[in-house]
């Protein structure tokens, strides 16, 4: 099972091949990570988001979107 980390340390996102057929998903949850990408790529909002899979957390997902830009980044 891999788990990512933004620069607080705190586990943010994992996959396990047990859950949800091994997808990145937001951790102690089934949410798929790509829910999050393909909800803001359609327009919608972050707040949308979290209305519809309350099992994430505003910190969680906006932790998973800041190191999502620092990898960026760090690749520019």
């Amino acid at each position: 099972m891999a788990t990512s980390r933004p620069a607080n340390g705190k586990k943010v996102v994992s996959r396990n091949p047990d859950v949800m057929n091994g997808e990145l998903v937001f951790l102690g949850t089934r949410v798929p990570v790509q829910t999050l990408i393909d909800y803001l790529k359609a327009g919608e909002t972050l707040d949308r988001f979290l209305e519809g899979f309350p099992t994430v957390g505003r910190q969680q997902a906006e932790a998973y979107l800041d190191m999502t830009l620092q990898d960026a980044d760090a690749h520019a």
